[in-house]
């Protein structure tokens, strides 16, 4: 019965969606008919209104939902939401403020001489829209109006024209700052919270030990990262048009033929094409460079744009004038006072020490007031002019809300879904497919395609992605990152967006389109520009770095980035230091070098340490040397294993979910108690004897070599952890001894400039009374403690300052301990002179050679050199289903 009622939620849903019903209703109205259905039916039927779903009941189910909405607002990791209304805003806002038709008519003007640039003139605008609006509707309907009569009156064929124009407002999906790409990373957090447990569970199963290793954790992404993620892939698609319009120019000249412009190319077109392009690209560096530096999250990031919008709409909707620019201008002044003011002064008011905190804070006031005043100049003028800003105000929260409305309602819809047992029936059926991932993603991805057919990008990203992206994020045979996943469906997402009948595209355009353009030209049009975002979709899934390199690349160069030490790193790590040994013998030479050392000069300890160290880096070099050895064994087996580890896994995946059933079916005749379900419970008990023999059938089917197959490969497989492990260890040894030996070498002039103090001291122990003297004792104890390599001298000054504490002070016990003090004091001046003569600069040397390789876990961060090494190399997909 749970398939019935899943079958009723979903026609439910489509018939709703289908007669023109609002999404927004449909979706939680289909999840309550449905739920309350199964309940009444349960309570008519079975006696029980749990008893038609797959667990739980009504109850729970339905708060399940109302717990969903909650989250969406109480959250904090989702408050990247907030970030919608600010970009719609800023999108609505330059769309009204014509600033799109002016980029449109100029680009044509500076490309149009090129062939077929009259089309890469939309191709470029549309990005700039994209990466300024965000909005499909708003930037189809306002090139289809601008450039689509341009270019069917200068003879481009009806096809290019439509198709080139339909494509580029599509941007506004994958080019950040996108809505889309907001949403997808809002419910891929959840989804990577679920992927993670259920890795958990899977390690657990597979290998019987409770704790999962980090390094193979599922890691979440943010809007920020999908931003960053989106951004080559965004460039790539708008290459492909450009590239795509070129060839068709020079291919076929009459289809796309140029366009010379009529005035002249002088300082006045250069200053009309500059006003044009260099505030919406000034304001799109704004935006998205705040964020990749790390200087803004996304909504602060939206708030910047929606304040930029405000002052480009401020300076393009009056007539001309004296004052036309003055608050642009202002705004400009003030940008540029608030950043001297924060790169020259401290600019923490609770630090406020002198007048030059003073003055830095008051530069900073000045800037807000300065900033603040021109925005509501420019407020006060869209306010004015045709009531501008009520109209963006109010467009803004008719989409703020249709887009909320549906992430509320999709809630409920997935929380009824699951309650049919919608999730387990997709995820058995997604993970009983032969061809493991790769077959999983592409029919994955089909589905989403053909919604796109029918849904809005909203609906596929909440509806769809909460349930199947566990399932792919979990596979830890792909271990793909979850910022690739959501770029891979915006894009797909893109793509349906042009997809006739029903491209979302296709409808803007047909609608401002004039009745010379048939649909059917349009429908030709897209198929060129389906097919070049199929293939951006099968470059970006065939390259994963494309997507996860520059996130990576600002994670590990921010302030933030990753600690040397983290786990999921050490692979990389030691690649990296692989690579460096190959590529030269530095290290090698370093360590040879630094065996020709007289370490007689120094004491036995540190003589000691730095004999452990150079040991500790041969080590080092033999045991990477053995761990690559190891994992080219393992991979070399791997071959052979994999095999039959998916047979294993496969079967013990059936014989966990038989048992799983066999639970739920004596649950349930230990519940019929009663004479009247006698029979009921009979056919029961055969069921749970038929399951029992389908378990021990398919144990028979586990081949009998596996465990001595399984038992060889994990040989391999500690064998080459167990190198890993050795050459961590050995690798930090060789740096930190020999760091500790120069540390001690280094600190040789601080713990000279203490002897005329020490010396001193004797007459103080001598004459000064006891407890003053026991004081200053201390002090100079606690100063030679702060040097390396004086905790002797430290020792001896702490007997003497104990000698005169307490009610009877000994100066003679006291002045033994100074004794030793001052003789040990003497015994390292002695040393230490000679080893800084002639260890110190050899010394150094090595620790700087080893500082970039064996030394790099012990650094607090990541070099630059370092840090984009490990964006590289973490940026691949590693498949870690061997572990499992």
């Amino acid at each position: 019965m749970e398939l019935f009622f899943l079958f009723l939620l979903i026609v439910i849903m489509a018939g709703a969606l289908g007669s023109g019903y609002p999404v927004a209703f449909a979706l939680p109205g289909a999840a309550i008919i449905t739920i309350s259905l199964a309940a009444g039916a349960g309570y008519m039927f079975a006696g029980s209104t749990d008893a038609y779903f797959h667990s739980g009941g009504p109850n729970q189910w339905l708060s399940a939902g109302v717990t969903n909405l909650r989250g969406v607002y109480w959250e904090v990791e989702r408050d990247t939401l907030i970030a919608i209304p600010l970009f719609i805003f800023m999108g609505i806002m330059l769309q009204r403020s014509k600033i799109a038709e002016d980029l449109l008519v100029t680009m044509a003007q500076l490309f149009g001489p090129v062939p077929g640039g009259l089309g890469i003139s939309v191709v470029f605008v549309g990005a700039l829209l994209a990466a300024t609006t965000g909005i499909v509707g708003a930037t189809v309907v306002a090139m289809g109006l601008i450039s689509l009569p341009a270019m069917l009156r200068n003879n481009y064929s009806q096809s290019l024209a439509t198709g080139t124009i339909a494509a580029s407002g599509t941007l506004g999906q994958i080019i950040p700052p996108s809505i889309v790409l907001i949403i997808l990373a809002d419910q891929l957090a959840s989804a990577t919270d679920q992927a993670g447990t259920a890795r958990k569970i899977l390690h657990k199963e597979a290998t019987g030990e409770l704790s999962m290793p980090s390094m193979f954790d599922v890691v979440s992404t943010s809007a920020g990262e999908m931003f960053l993620g989106a951004f080559i892939p965004g460039i790539l698609l708008v290459g492909l048009y450009m590239l795509y319009i070129l060839f068709y120019a020079i291919l076929r000249p009459k289809q796309a033929p140029a366009v010379h412009y009529d005035g002249a190319y002088n300082i006045a077109f250069l200053k009309n094409v500059l006003i044009t392009l260099v505030p919406p690209l000034a304001l799109i560096f704004l935006v998205l460079g705040s964020i990749i530096a790390g200087i803004a999250t996304v909504n602060q990031a939206g708030a910047i744009g929606a304040a930029g919008a405000m002052i480009m709409a401020g300076y393009r909707l009056p007539a001309p004038g004296k004052t036309l620019y003055y608050p642009a201008l202002l705004a400009i002044a003030a940008l540029f006072l608030a950043g001297f003011a924060l790169s020259n002064f401290d600019m923490n008011i609770k630090g406020v020490a002198d007048s030059t905190d003073q003055l830095g804070i008051t530069l900073g006031v000045i800037a807000t007031i300065m900033l603040l005043f021109a925005l509501g100049w420019s407020c006060w003028r869209i306010f004015k002019i045709e009531d501008t800003l009520a109209g963006v105000m109010l467009e803004t929260a008719k989409t703020t809300s249709l887009v909320f409305i549906i992430l509320l309602g999709a809630a409920m819809l997935t929380a009824a879904f699951r309650a049919f047992g919608g999730e387990e029936l997709v995820r058995e059926f997604l993970l009983g497919l032969p061809g493991g991932f790769w077959t999983q993603f592409v029919i994955v991805m089909l589905v989403i395609f053909i919604l796109g057919f029918f849904l809005d990008f909203i609906e596929i990203a909440v509806v769809v992605v909460p349930i199947v992206a566990p399932i792919l994020l979990a596979d830890p045979e792909a271990n793909i990152t979850a910022v690739w996943l959501g770029v891979m469906i915006g894009l797909n997402i893109q793509t349906s967006f042009l997809t006739p009948p029903f491209g979302f595209a296709l409808f803007y355009l047909r609608g401002v389109a004039p009745a010379i353009v048939k649909t059917v030209q349009m429908y030709k049009g897209v198929i060129a520009f389906i097919l070049l975002q199929l293939t951006a979709l099968a470059i970006v899934g065939s390259y994963p770095p494309l997507v996860n390199y520059l996130p990576n690349r600002v994670s590990f160069l921010s302030e933030t980035s990753p600690p040397p030490r983290n786990p999921r790193l050490q692979m990389c790590l030691e690649d990296y230091v692989g690579q460096k040994l190959s590529e030269s013998t530095e290290i090698q030479d370093a360590i040879a070098t630094a065996r020709g050392f007289d370490l007689a000069v120094l004491p036995e300890y540190l003589s000691g340490d730095m004999t452990d160290a150079l040991d500790s880096a041969d080590t080092a070099v033999a045991e990477l040397e053995a761990a690559f050895a190891a994992a080219g064994e393992v991979e070399a087996a791997a071959d052979e294993y994999r095999p039959q580890l998916r047979l294993v896994r496969g079967i013990e995946k059936e014989i966990r979910s038989a048992n799983e059933e066999i639970d739920k079916l004596k649950t349930r005749i230990g519940r019929m108690r009663n004479e009247s379900q006698a029979s009921a419970r009979t056919a029961l008990e055969r069921d749970v004897a038929a399951l029992t023999a389908e378990v021990e059938h398919l144990r028979g089917q586990i081949p009998e070599s596996w465990k001595e197959v399984h038992e060889t490969f994990q040989g391999l497989t500690n064998a080459e952890n167990a190198a890993r492990t050795r050459y961590r260890r050995a690798a930090d040894g060789a740096y930190e001894d020999a760091l500790d030996v120069l540390a001690v070498l280094e600190a040789t002039e601080a713990f000279t400039a203490m002897e005329p103090q020490l010396r001193d001291l004797e007459a103080t122990i001598s004459t000064t009374p006891e407890a003053d003297a026991e004081e200053l004792v201390d002090e100079l104890s606690k100063a030679f403690g702060k040097i390396e390599g004086a905790d002797d001298v430290e020792d001896a000054l702490k007997d003497a300052a104990k000698a005169l504490k307490g009610s009877k002070p000994d100066r003679a016990e006291a002045m033994d301990a100074y004794s030793e003090a001052l003789s040990a004091f003497e015994a390292q001046i002695a040393w230490r002179g000679e080893a800084v003569a002639s260890l110190r600069p050899g010394l150094t040397s090595y620790v700087d050679t080893m500082r970039g390789s064996f030394g790099i876990r012990v650094q607090d961060r990541f070099t630059r050199e370092q840090a984009l090494a490990m964006a590289s190399c973490s940026s691949e997909h590693r498949d870690i289903s061997l572990n499992f």
